[in-house]
């Protein structure tokens, strides 16, 4: 019985009902915790990214070029001042970030999809920074700090998660753009990479490629091929990072400087199509993951938990499952993955962004065409 109360939920939540389910949401048992969902807000337009605004609000992207402030009862206020973005197939405004020392004026900064100025038939990430303010809900002093190169036909694999480091540089997750796979081993360029910057655009002294006699200079790890999430862990100030494989293979990898994470020279997957890409699955100076999923499950979103809501999950990560829709908890000794759990697989939603709150709730974003703001609650 709980399993259908919770499919009737679910179902309700995708298609805008359970609107304030406070009350009545069904409670939900896991091998460790027993919690809700709250709907925070519905009726978003595939979501992409959560940010948490120091007056309790929430800021949603929406790919379609739409950022939304939502108050914590669920009031949906536009953002004004969202640049132009390029909305087809996958691409479109993307992650958000808040600068770390953040307060009412200061920058947010987002990633989206941009054809070049010249010819609108060739497209790549852009990451840009923005005054943020909240009294007007608008952006204001808009500025460009990266543009991913060469820009390319086709409107899949953008990546795109934007990651403050402790260290206060900016990382930045690049798709080889799908039809160019190749291009991942090639570090000159920023297809299939991850990048280092400061938060003003500019190169650190002590990147991998900083001379640009090997690489970009801008370049931090290659071999990628559609990383969607990207998270430091809090005890060893490691980056981890999720990408998307082919058909199988999706990876876990720790980030490191000028490291080389094997696309597509390596893989544990094949291509849509059914065809071999490698007949390697490792390979001497490329780095192995430390995790990967065949079949796929198309993991989006990134987040360690630390909060005190739910102690029993206290360094759990947790993982969006885009393909196999649900939230995907990973229990960890050290650098090893020593138990796995689907939560909400019942629900039946495309989970793109997973956060833990200032508040140390869990909230997750439901990329769905009526999608969703959700809060996860432990039972009282």
């Amino acid at each position: 019985m709980y399993r259908l109360q919770l499919f009737v939920c679910a179902f309700a939540v995708l298609v805008g009902g359970c609107a304030q389910a406070e009350d009545n949401s069904p409670a939900i048992s896991s091998a460790q915790a027993d919690f809700r969902v709250i709907t925070v807000a519905n009726g978003l337009k595939h979501p992409w990214s959560l940010a948490f605004l120091p007056d309790g609000s929430y800021l949603v992207s929406e790919r379609r070029g739409k950022l939304w402030r939502i108050a914590p009862d669920g009031q949906k206020t536009e953002i004004i001042g969202v640049p132009d973005v390029y909305h087809e197939g996958q691409g479109g405004l993307l992650d958000i970030a808040l600068a770390p020392k953040f307060s009412d004026g200061g920058h947010v900064y987002f990633s989206y999809a941009a054809t070049a100025e010249n010819n609108e038939d060739i497209a790549n990430t852009e990451v840009a920074r923005a005054e943020l303010n909240l009294q007007q809900n608008r952006l204001t002093d808009h500025q460009v700090i990266f543009k991913a190169q060469p820009k390319v036909e086709g409107a899949n694999h953008w990546g795109s998660r934007l990651l403050f480091a402790p260290d206060g540089m900016l990382h930045i997750t690049l798709g080889e753009r799908f039809d160019y796979k190749e291009k991942a081993q090639d570090p000159t360029n920023h297809l299939g990479t991850t990048i280092r910057i400061k938060p003003d655009g500019s190169v650190p002294a002590d990147n991998p490629f900083a001379d640009g006699t090997q690489g970009d200079p801008k370049v931090f790890t290659y071999g990628n091929r559609n990383v969607q999430g990207i998270a430091v862990h809090p005890e060893t100030g490691e980056i981890w990072a999720h990408e998307h494989g082919p058909k199988g293979g999706d990876e876990i990898n720790i980030l490191k400087a000028g490291a080389n994470y094997g696309w597509p020279a390596v893989t544990f997957g094949i291509s849509y199509w059914g065809l071999e890409i490698s007949d390697k699955t490792s390979a001497p100076d490329m780095e192995d993951p430390i995790l990967q999923w065949t079949p796929s499950i198309a993991p989006s979103g990134m987040a360690f938990y630390m909060g005190d809501r739910f102690p029993e999950w206290k360094g759990d990560l947790f993982v969006g499952a885009l393909a196999h829709k649900h939230l995907r908890r990973l229990e960890l000794s050290g650098r090893n993955v020593t138990e796995e759990e689907e939560l909400l697989k019942d629900a039946g939603a495309r989970i793109r962004d997973v956060r833990q709150g200032p508040d140390g709730y869990i909230y997750i974003l439901t990329d769905e065409t009526d999608g969703a703001l959700l809060r996860l609650e432990p039972l009282d």
